[in-house]
C-alpha cells in the first residue's frame, strides 16, 4: 500500500488527545474536501509503496526509538491515518497484524468505505457540506464528493464494532443543525461520543473560532476537540 508517512508524536485530536503514538498515514483519498489539512494524501497524493512487514519494521523502529529516549516505557498505541486509510489495499491484514503485535489501535476514517478492520478505537469523521470543494480547481471534485462524504450505514457498523468517536469539523455555528440532523439520521448516538473540532491550520484560526465551538459543546453536551498538533508543532508533517 502506498504510505505517506510513518512517524511517532503525540494524538492531537480525540478521545485520546496527548497520549504518545505512532502514526501510519496512508496516501490516497475518495473524497476531496475544501480545508483538508493533508493535500499530500488527497489532493496530491504522495509517498511509497511498502509492504506490510516493512510498515511493522518502521513502527516497531519508531516503538525501539521511543524506549531508548524514556528508558522505560514503549509506545503502546498505533493510530492508522489517512487520506483514507480504508480504500488502502491490504488494509484489513495490516489492522490484525497491528491488533497481534500487542498495539492499541485507532483507525481515522470518514467512514465512507467499509473493510473488515480491527481496531480500538474508530475515529469516525464524517464530512459536513462545509468540506465541498465547490470554488477549488473550478468545483470539479464538488459533485462527486458531495455524493460520497456521508455513509450512514458504514458510520453505523463501525460504531457496533468498537469503541467509537464521531469527530465533525465546524467552520460555522450553523453547522451545528446538520450535525444533529445527521446524528437524528445514525439513532442511537451518546453525546459524549461526539466531538466538535474547530477547522484551522493555524493557531490563530483555532483561537478564533474555539471560543464559540466550546459554547456550542456546552450547549449540546458534546465534547471539544483541541487540535494539539497545531498549538505543539504548527501546521507540519511529521506531527
Amino acid at each position: 500500500m502506498r504510505i505517506a508517512e510513518i512517524f511517532h508524536s503525540i494524538q492531537g485530536e480525540g478521545k485520546l488527545a496527548g497520549v504518545p503514538s505512532v502514526f501510519i498515514r496512508t496516501s490516497g483519498c475518495n473524497l476531496r474536501c475544501s480545508w483538508c489539512d493533508t493535500p499530500y494524501t488527497s489532493w496530491k497524493p504522495e509517498g511509497e509503496e511498502m509492504e506490510i512487514d516493512g510498515i511493522l519494521d518502521a513502527v516497531r523502529c519508531a516503538d525501539l526509538e521511543s524506549a531508548q529516549h524514556t528508558g522505560w516505557k514503549h509506545v503502546s498505541h498505533v493510530v492508522l491515518t489517512g487520506g483514507e486509510p480504508l480504500i488502502a489495499p491490504g488494509v484489513e491484514e495490516l489492522t490484525h497484524r497491528i491488533k497481534d503485535a500487542g498495539y492499541h489501535l485507532t483507525i481515522e476514517t470518514a467512514a465512507t468505505v467499509w473493510k473488515e478492520v480491527v481496531c480500538d478505537l474508530a475515529s469516525l469523521s464524517p464530512k459536513l457540506s462545509n468540506s465541498t470543494p465547490r470554488d477549488r480547481d473550478g468545483g470539479r471534485w464538488a459533485e462527486s464528493h458531495d455524493q460520497h462524504r456521508i455513509n450512514v450505514d458504514t458510520l453505523r457498523r463501525f460504531m457496533a464494532m468498537s469503541e467509537y468517536q464521531l469527530k465533525f469539523v465546524v467552520d460555522e455555528a450553523q453547522d451545528l443543525e446538520e450535525i444533529k440532523a445527521l446524528l437524528v439520521r445514525i439513532g442511537k448516538v451518546d453525546a459524549s461520543n461526539v466531538l466538535l473540532m474547530p477547522q484551522g491550520v493555524t493557531q490563530a484560526e483555532l483561537n478564533e473560532r474555539s471560543p464559540w465551538v466550546a459554547e456550542l459543546c456546552k450547549q449540546e453536551g458534546f465534547r471539544f476537540c483541541p487540535r494539539l498538533q497545531i498549538a505543539l508543532y504548527g501546521n507540519v508533517r511529521g506531527t
